[in-house]
């Protein structure tokens, strides 16, 4: 049985994934084989496309989404650095036939992706569900991150680590599909990325100490994710910004790009100096 109505999380990604292509046509991020490239990595093939020169900065997309995602973002930055969007282990090209996934694992794939690729250490942008493996990157491989930038990123799956309205229509739809069986390879994949977000992450405030990097901690002002939630992980972080973007949501590099682009870029270059 296709499940076209499930998942909530995903269908606001392809919105934010077409509001962003649509500016840039000359290249369609994510299905560019002049700059894709597979890499094996911890049992999966991870498909990558590499821009620009420079330092290196890993792109970290969310549920459901792909490397496209950062359409407004990659043509800005690849100007100075070396841009590595991936898409992560059951998103886009990167195939993953297992049927559980972890921001755990997924934050290990993208360690072992800069080993095989001979990068020592990156800086990284995380948007939602990427925004939670960049700061568990940082916590499991402190050494892989330079700086990082999150935004829209929760600790927690419940109503304090989610908007209410939004968690209990993911609870709904959890209760509506969760005695499905599921036949397609498709339909098995799509459960699975819900059921990441359903049930995880699950991070203590305690751990966000093991980031010893630089932060960004980033939300918009009606974002999915409470802005008290997002004020907890910034408290939380030793070396961390806050920037609460104001009018906007959950897609706070697609609605504002041109200003998170560079306040970003800011970030990365300047030296961290917090008062």
């Amino acid at each position: 049985m296709p499940l076209k109505t499930l998942f909530v999380t995903a269908a606001l990604f392809i919105a934010f994934v077409q509001m962003g292509c649509s500016q840039e046509k000359a290249i369609t991020y994510g299905n560019n084989a002049a700059a894709g490239k597979y890499y094996d990595v911890r049992g999966i093939k991870l498909y990558t496309e590499t821009y620009g020169s420079g330092k290196p900065l890993l792109f970290i997309h969310g549920n459901g989404g792909s490397m496209g995602s950062f359409a407004n973002n990659i043509p800005y930055f690849a100007k100075k650095y070396k841009v590595i969007a991936v898409d992560s282990r059951a998103h886009g090209k990167s195939v993953d036939m297992a049927d559980s996934l972890s921001f755990e694992q997924m934050a290990d794939d993208f360690a072992g992706l800069l080993d095989v690729m001979h990068i020592d250490s990156a800086y990284v942008i995380g948007w939602s569900d990427g925004g939670i493996n960049a700061l568990e990157l940082a916590m499991r491989h402190p050494k892989k991150v330079i700086k990082l930038a999150s935004t829209g990123a929760n600790l927690w799956p419940d109503s304090t680590g989610l908007i209410p309205q939004y968690w209990k229509e993911e609870q709904k739809q959890f209760e509506k599909n969760k005695n499905i069986v599921l036949r397609s390879a498709k339909d098995k994949n799509d459960w699975k990325i819900f059921l990441l977000d359903w049930l995880q992450p699950n991070i203590k405030l305690a751990e966000l100490k093991k980031i010893q990097c630089p932060s960004l901690i980033i939300g918009g002002d009606h974002d999915l994710i409470p802005v008290p939630h997002t004020v907890q992980i910034y408290q939380g972080i030793s070396k961390a910004y806050l920037w609460i973007v104001p009018n906007s949501g959950h897609g706070t590099l697609v609605e504002h790009k041109d200003e998170f682009n560079k306040i970003v870029d800011d970030f990365f270059q300047q030296p961290f100096n917090k008062r």
